[in-house]
């Protein structure tokens, strides 16, 4: 044995061993950094509700992201440096000046491999549980390091107020629009991932839709006219297929009251079945009016702070404009509610043999932009009606074409002005040829 520790050169095989411990040391600040950045928020945020000590030690240090990043780079200069340093020696003792070059060619390589590159591969695929494993450690490096680190971030933010950057004031925070990217990149291609994806993005887009855009419209509200016969009234509500009915009086635009079947049964059976005993005013409950510009987000906070699932829906001059229910809001977030009354999944639209679906005018583009994941603005307008004739700025005619956002539009059906049926082609099914 001591033969061989007198054969081996301690000139040469002691710098190396510390040349490799210094590789191993930047490995760890290499992959410290990507696993301490590329952590799930969302998993570490839960973890640490649930008392993990590791995961509260990793938010912790996110929240100095400066004095993290900053200590992990001062480490990882140093070590490879130092390294560099002892390499670029060594190859000059023992082949003269040519060692600069190959002391750079090695550590170049060892470097990219093992302190860069295989390092941050691990982090990256094991990005929580590296996080946690070194969050202890790393929270030594970054107190020892923590002076000069701020005296370094100083400098850099002197630096770049020079030229007209504030390093502070720059850092972006979008937290919807992250929210939004992060949606998207929810993985799977099932109808169920699909489903998710679209309930997610409804929740986000609540306050920036308003309840005109969603309510039953005026011409399709059953409505109970008070100046009707009582048995008349009875027999209308009877036969109804809701439970709640506006009451209006001298025309549709004077809306008095709501109607809720359950009320007209109760006083019903008090008194005795007889009908000519019943005032429908007394019976029904006072209307609610909104106007039509509310966001669904504020008007679901109203309905649960109201204990309420209906509203009267008004313009500006308080024209009687349509209804909106807590079911048309909730069905926004996780799509067609089907009960005894609906009859059709995806009411107004009809796949076709030939790839297109025929379409009624007053689908909202909300509706298919869920159910069918495209991308239809929907800004200026809610229906696919609306959308054309934004985008036309015409009236167009039966038989007519057009194209625009990569779909082929034909216009089916017209009622007067009113466009009730639109034959729609995706953009795999659009001809790149045709001309609208």
């Amino acid at each position: 044995m001591s033969e061989f520790m007198d054969f081996v050169d301690w000139s040469i095989v002691g710098p190396a061993l510390a040349v490799l411990v210094l590789i191993g040391m930047s490995a760890f600040f290499s992959g410290s950094e990507t696993a301490l950045t590329a952590a799930s928020r969302a998993r570490m945020h839960s973890l640490e509700n649930d008392g993990n000590k590791r995961a509260k030690a990793v938010n912790q240090l996110r929240m100095q992201k400066t004095k993290l990043i900053g200590a992990l780079l001062l480490g990882n200069n140093l070590v490879n440096i130092l390294a560099s340093a002892i390499a670029t020696a060594v190859f000059i003792r023992v082949v003269g000046e040519g060692g600069v070059f190959y002391a750079t060619i090695l550590m170049t390589l060892l470097v990219l491999i093992f302190a860069e590159v295989l390092p941050k591969t691990y982090a990256l695929h094991f990005a929580d549980k590296m996080a946690m494993a070194i969050a202890p450690f790393v929270k030594v490096i970054v107190l020892v390091f923590g002076p000069v680190t701020e005296v370094v971030s100083r400098i850099v933010a002197g630096v770049l107020r020079l030229f007209g950057v504030d390093a502070e004031n720059g850092i972006s925070d979008d937290t919807e629009e992250e929210l939004r990217g992060a949606i998207d990149l929810h993985r799977g291609t099932t109808s169920e991932h699909d489903e998710q994806r679209a309930m997610l993005r409804s929740i986000l887009d609540l306050a920036n839709v308003d309840v005109g855009d969603i309510m039953t419209h005026r011409r399709n509200v059953i409505m109970v006219d008070t100046q009707n016969p009582i048995s008349q009234v009875v027999q209308d509500v009877l036969e109804s297929p809701f439970t709640r009915m506006p009451l209006c009086k001298d025309g549709p635009d004077n809306i008095v009251g709501v109607l809720h079947a359950k009320n007209l049964l109760r006083a019903l059976q008090a008194n005795k079945g007889d009908v000519d005993k019943l005032s429908i005013e007394e019976i029904a409950m006072a209307p609610w009016f909104i106007p039509d510009t509310t966001s669904l987000y504020d008007q679901l906070q109203a309905f649960r702070q109201r204990r309420a699932h209906f509203a009267c829906v008004v313009d500006e001059y308080g024209s009687f404009m349509g209804i909106v229910t807590l079911e048309d809001i909730l069905e926004e977030i996780v799509g067609e509610i089907d009960d005894e009354v609906d009859t059709e999944t995806m009411e107004g639209v009809r796949a076709q043999a030939d790839g297109g679906y025929l379409v009624d005018g007053t689908v909202t583009i909300r509706d298919l932009n869920r159910a069918f994941e495209w991308r239809l603005p929907d800004e200026d307008y809610a229906t696919l009606a609306g959308l054309i004739l934004h985008e036309t700025k015409m009236i167009p005619d039966v038989g007519q074409a057009f194209s625009f956002y990569g779909f082929r539009f034909y216009i089916v059906r017209k009622h007067r002005h009113q466009i009730t049926q639109i034959r729609l082609y995706p953009p795999l099914e659009v001809d790149s040829d045709d001309e609208a």
